[in-house]
């Protein structure tokens, strides 16, 4: 039993005592792992006489707010909130909307709450709430206490997001491992904007998704992991095509820069693996010859307009790039006085290398241009969505969103997951979470910037482990993942945020909601209009067999696959269990693991046959891959996606969980069943890219 002012101190802090692993068993929570939690909050627990302070603290510390840290409600319902005034005093509250008009007489709701003592003053709490017409948006509640006034954020967010109408397939595809050739080594904006006109135009579909386009520290070595960013808020320039930026074709000497994209391009073809520090040592020398090209007085007025509107948040990016390319990609080991963002030997740094700075501020904005025409010319050439960008789920603990959001993060501890059916280890995956108190206390303005950036260029967006949005696994630091507990998060308000973003950007939102998932969590999503995700082989009934297609979600991106196993035509040849087994991976015998991944691939080729989408006892590969697709098309989902790897019929997979350089995760190129690689100008000619499109195609129009 947790000692009671530690498990109570947990409990208004959101920390888990005890949690329900994935067998349905109870385990509670160690001490020293709750002490440790509770210290990554700002919040002394070791001792009894640090808890019994950090409860007075914390019931102190409501009574002093005049107003909540921000009021969080849905469009459509009243939303109450507290007010503390002086005992007697009136409590005078106007709400201040987005649009600058204001309202007064709020309601005034019963509270017979008894005043609390602080420091002499009788403080009474008063109740009132919001009319059920405000609408949706950020407001500002105001509050007179005599000659001052106090104002918190108000966040009025959408009752649910409408569905688009239909069905709509997608392309879902690694967009650094899809290069064509006139890219520089790497998969590029110009090749995600022709991949998407030939998935639009030729085969009808409706989307195109892509990996986390996220930005990595602009030096060596390259973080290939786009799920370990250094900034989830800004882009890597890896993606940018030199040729696309208008000031190219002002360039003094373009020879120069042609024969640097024919080395990278020579050196990419005889590369076995991705090589970004090599891509970018080519494209940045490009970049930095386009980038010291005048600009037109239009241009210049066009980047001006980019850095007024991302502000504070540009400048600290640029910045710490400039740094890490000084002193290294680790903030951590930068001399004491570089360490915050807010120092003045930061603000010194910038002045003094203040191109270096400007250079990066500039990489970003040709990368909003080109995101920009990628979604335009993907809608205008048919696509009801266009681009769906993946938000992973955090960054490096020792880069740039680190850095600048230190305040916002418990960098004390890292998130993962707790022991499950797939990895009984648990996983940590050494990302700082954000802190919810803290986000609270600033309006949840940086996860607001965050979810507006990744929507700003998109027509959909996938959140990987919406589920942290929720609830987080929170591991000590140093400590193993077994040895976490759960931190809850306002899901009311995060969710609430990315239904107003999604609906003011037109964009549909895509929960990645696999794994450990408390069941109500499901039905929520769906009532405020967020999808859910399904990947077929993880799509059993009771029994443990496949679930019939009729019982599949509606609200879903339904596949066959995703990145964390191998394409198709690979997981059926069982490659996960021959790479698991090669890096020691597996929890029984491989024979054992094979027999029964056999096993379950035979029901559900009994399943096909069943369905009507598979015929004979002997199908090759190619025709168990189409079946597959073809059996998505029999599921009410609204959203299907098929991988390009399937599509050309890649073996290898893109990523092995549980590895780091054991497997060259995120650096396979593209390639087809013969392991040769495949160019996007090849994509657009292959016979069997081809047929899997239309499978698709036909599965959300069967008229057509």
């Amino acid at each position: 039993m947790t000692e009671p002012a530690l498990a109570e101190l947990a409990h208004r802090y959101g920390v888990a005592t005890e949690f329900v692993d994935w067998t349905g068993s109870s385990i509670p929570v160690s001490e020293a792992t709750l002490v440790a939690v509770l210290a990554a909050l700002g919040v002394p627990a070791a001792t009894e006489a640090e808890r019994a302070a950090a409860l007075a603290a914390h019931e102190r510390e409501y009574w002093a707010r005049p107003l909540p840290p921000t009021v969080t409600g849905r469009a459509g319902a009243t939303t109450p909130f507290w007010v503390h005034v002086t005992h007697g005093d009136p409590a005078p509250v106007r709400l201040e909307l987005e649009d600058g008009s204001v309202r007064t007489g709020l309601r005034q709701l019963e509270n017979n709450r008894a005043p609390y003592d602080l420091d002499g003053r009788l403080v009474g709490e008063a109740t009132f709430e919001l009319p059920a017409d405000t609408p949706i948006g950020y407001h500002r509640l105001h509050l007179r206490l005599g000659a001052e006034e106090v104002s918190a954020p108000v966040i009025v967010t959408p009752a649910t997001l409408t569905a688009p109408p239909g069905r709509q397939w997608g392309l879902a595809t690694q967009l650094y491992s899809v290069r064509s050739s006139r890219s520089w080594g790497i998969g590029d904006l110009t090749d995600l904007t022709d991949l998407a006109v030939w998935a639009a135009a030729r085969h009808g579909a409706g989307f195109v998704l892509v990996n986390p386009l996220h930005a990595a520290a602009p030096t060596r070595p390259m973080e290939p992991s786009p799920y370990l960013p250094t900034s989830r808020r800004f882009i890597n320039p890896i993606y940018l095509r030199v040729e696309a930026i208008p000031e190219y074709a002002d360039v003094r000497h373009r020879k120069r820069l042609r024969r640097l994209r024919e080395a990278a391009q020579s050196r990419a073809d005889r590369a076995e693996r991705i090589d970004r520090d090599l891509v970018w040592k080519y494209k940045r020398a490009a970049l930095e010859a386009v980038y010291a090209v005048p600009r037109s007085a239009g241009r210049q007025l066009a980047y001006a307009a980019y850095r007024q509107r991302e502000g504070a948040a540009l400048d600290d990016f640029a910045t710490w790039c400039a740094i890490a390319e000084v002193h290294g990609a680790d903030w951590h080991d930068w001399p004491a006085e570089l360490r915050h963002p807010a120092s003045p030997a930061v603000a010194a740094f910038a002045a003094e290398h203040a191109d270096a700075v400007d250079f990066h501020r500039w990489l970003q904005w040709q990368l909003d241009d080109q995101l920009t025409g990628a979604q335009a010319t993907a809608v205008q050439n048919g696509m009801g969505l266009g681009v769906m960008h993946d938000l992973a789920v955090g960054v490096d603990p020792d880069g740039a969103d680190a850095w600048a959001l230190q305040d916002v993060l418990a960098l004390e501890v890292t998130a993962g997951a707790p022991p499950d059916e797939f990895n009984q280890l648990g996983q940590d995956w050494s990302q700082p979470p954000w802190r919810p108190d803290a986000l609270e206390r600033q309006g949840y303005e940086p996860f607001r910037a965050l979810v507006n950036a990744v929507l700003r260029h998109a027509g959909g967006v996938r959140i990987d482990h919406i589920i942290g949005l929720f609830r987080l696994w929170w591991i000590p630091r140093g400590a193993a993942p077994t040895e976490g507990t759960y931190v809850r998060y306002d899901h009311e308000a995060l969710i609430g945020i990315v239904a107003l973003e999604a609906q003011r950007a037109g964009a549909v939102v895509v929960g990645e909601d696999l794994g450990t998932v408390e069941p109500w969590v499901r039905d929520y999503l769906r009532d405020r209009g967020l999808f859910g995700t399904s990947i077929l082989w993880f799509e059993s009934d009771w029994d443990g067999g496949p679930l019939p297609a009729a019982r599949w979600r509606e609200f879903c991106l339904s596949a066959v696959t995703t990145h964390d196993l191998p394409p198709t035509a690979g997981y059926l040849a069982g490659e996960h269990v021959r790479l698991r087994d090669e890096l020691g991976l597996l929890t029984r015998p491989a024979a054992e693991e094979l027999a029964a991944d056999r096993a379950q691939q035979e029901r559900w080729l009994a399943e096909l046959r069943r369905a009507g989408v598979l015929d004979g006892e002997h199908p090759d590969t190619a025709e168990v891959v189409a079946a597959l697709h073809r059996y998505l098309g029999l599921t009410p989902s609204r959203l299907l996606a098929m991988s390009l790897a399937d599509a050309v019929g890649e073996l290898r997979t893109q990523n092995q969980p549980g590895t780091t350089d054991e497997y060259p995760n995120w650096r396979v190129p593209l390639a087809g069943p013969d392991g040769r690689k495949v160019l996007l100008e090849d994509v657009f000619e292959d016979a069997g890219a081809a047929r899997l499109a239309e499978i698709m195609r036909a599965a959300v129009h069967p008229s057509v």
